[in-house]
């Protein structure tokens, strides 16, 4: 008889778990919670599901998977801004500020930013969520957004959704679907996007105008990666390394010691000065600079960046990066230190070479990141999938032609008066750095003319700089200033 049941018991769990791995192209789950935000205590509602992206037939062709934040009690909901938040890669779900910047909950590590067991989420007791409503976003292949096949279970054209251009738009036609489902037409909005992100949500700023006839009070920028800036001569975009590199030496006290016994800041503004009126100028002569100036220029690049004369003549005055992570710290420690935040520090198998064995970084974030998200929205959210959630997801090949989301953005804050720009960067981010976002802003403008639209904050941390606790509070606090900053207060948009 027990061997019967057995055999029962094993056929229904065969048949439960024996299905097609779908996701759900149409569904949402609603649950509602209690935080408590600068002391003051309130309940939200999170609502998280999936809603199609459809075709120009009406068919769906993917679904996005999103989380949608609103607190509870508000009374003119039209009146409160809403931000549609965007992670990068491309091909990055929108974990990362999801559950360690601004939503209400964040993962549980140390203070500055090291996975601790056992793993999960705690209150976010800085979120935003006092001030504005906020929506994550995954775009198709990231977190549990996917393609949907057709009625012959044929997947739609991959070209549609893996570029720049293909990306901002059918992300578009999602945020109208999604701003008229819950009616948030009335609402000032915002959208905030990470590393790739930011070139997204430079893109979106003009094509929700132009083709979606929606308006936005904010485009924040997160670390933005600017393809044009990586993309052009190789002086550009070797110089602006350079206040980076300072930075991060001086993080590991290998400056000299007239630079080294200063703060940061102090010294910050001198290498954004080498690096745009001699080191840039120096790379772009090339083999024709003359040997003085070419010794002056190394010897002060010595002095900003914390690596030897020697290697940076052998470099020709364009030091790599990679090599830079790599070098460092050779003589030091043998250690090498991470891309996108540059104060983890690695471990080689050789201290020789041009570069690091992995990222120190991005692997001691995936260990605290993976397992909170995937606890998270099974055990908070009630959002339960076999579906795997995607921290990367396969986007490749991405089309980069027709990168035009620098002027789409400018073009954008000159036909509405009310947007503004908030650019938001850690000192220690060595891959899209500070300086290389402040350059950006100063090129979505040429003339000058809606600078005092723009604003720049920095961080004593890297790409993400909310994970060390101090500019998780500063960061969000910077953000609730943007939003009153940037708030209409019944004036008119006009110039």
């Amino acid at each position: 008889m027990k061997k019967g049941l057995f055999y029962v018991a094993a056929l229904v769990t065969m048949i439960a778990y024996g299905q097609n791995r779908t996701i759900p192209v149409d569904t949402m789950v609603v649950t509602t919670h209690n935080t408590t935000v600068k002391g003051v205590s309130f309940s939200y509602t999170a609502t998280t599901g999936t809603q199609p992206v459809w075709d120009d037939m009406g068919n769906p062709i993917a679904t996005l998977y999103y989380t949608y934040y609103t607190r509870n009690g508000i009374k003119d909901r039209k009146s409160r801004p809403i931000i549609y938040s965007f992670n990068g890669g491309p091909g990055s779900a929108s974990v990362w500020m999801h559950v360690a910047y601004t939503g209400p909950q964040i993962l549980k590590i140390d203070d500055e930013g090291y996975p601790v067991q056992p793993y999960g989420v705690k209150p976010n007791n800085y979120s935003i969520l006092d001030v504005a409503d906020i929506v994550f976003i995954n775009p198709v292949n990231t977190g549990y957004s996917r393609m949907i096949p057709d009625s012959d279970v044929k997947m739609p054209d991959r070209e549609q959704f893996f570029g720049i251009n293909q990306d901002i738009k059918y992300l578009a036609e999602w945020m109208n679907t999604f701003t008229s489902r819950h009616n948030r037409w009335e609402s000032p909005k915002y959208i905030i996007g990470e590393s790739y992100g930011g070139t997204r949500v430079m893109g979106l700023s003009l094509e929700l105008q132009n083709s979606q006839w929606m308006y936005l009070n904010g485009v924040i920028l997160v670390s933005p990666a600017d393809y044009k800036q990586y993309n052009t001569n190789q002086p550009i975009y070797s110089s602006l390394n350079l206040p980076y590199y300072t930075a991060a030496a001086w993080h590991h006290g290998v400056l000299a010691s007239d630079l080294q016994n200063k703060d940061l800041i102090e010294i910050l503004p001198d290498a954004e000065s080498f690096a745009i009126n001699e080191l840039m100028p120096a790379i772009a002569k090339g083999g024709f600079i003359t040997d003085a100036e070419r010794n002056s220029v190394a010897e002060k690049m010595s002095k900003y960046s914390g690596l030897s004369k020697k290697v940076i003549l052998q470099h020709n005055l364009d030091v790599p990066t990679r090599f830079f992570w790599k070098e460092l710290l050779r003589d030091e420690t043998g250690q090498t230190i991470g891309r996108l935040d540059s104060r983890y520090l690695g471990l080689d198998k050789k201290e020789a070479g041009s570069g690091p064995d992995y990222s120190a970084e991005l692997t001691s974030w995936l260990h605290s990141f993976t397992p909170a998200i995937n606890y998270y929205t099974r055990e908070h959210l009630n959002f339960k999938t076999d579906i795997k959630y995607n921290m990367f997801g396969p986007v490749r090949p991405w089309d980069n032609d027709n990168n035009t989301v620098r002027d789409d953005l400018r073009q954008a804050m000159a036909q509405n008066p009310y947007l503004h720009v908030l650019n938001q960067s850690g000192y220690y981010d060595g891959a899209t750095t500070y300086f290389g976002a402040k350059y950006l802003l100063s090129q979505i403008d040429p003339s000058g003319k809606m600078k005092d639209r723009m604003s720049f904050e920095g961080y004593r941390s890297g790409h993400m700089m909310y994970l060390r606790k101090e500019d998780l509070i500063k960061a969000n606090e910077d953000l609730r200033v943007f939003i009153r900053k940037s708030s209409a207060n019944g004036k008119a948009a006009k110039y």
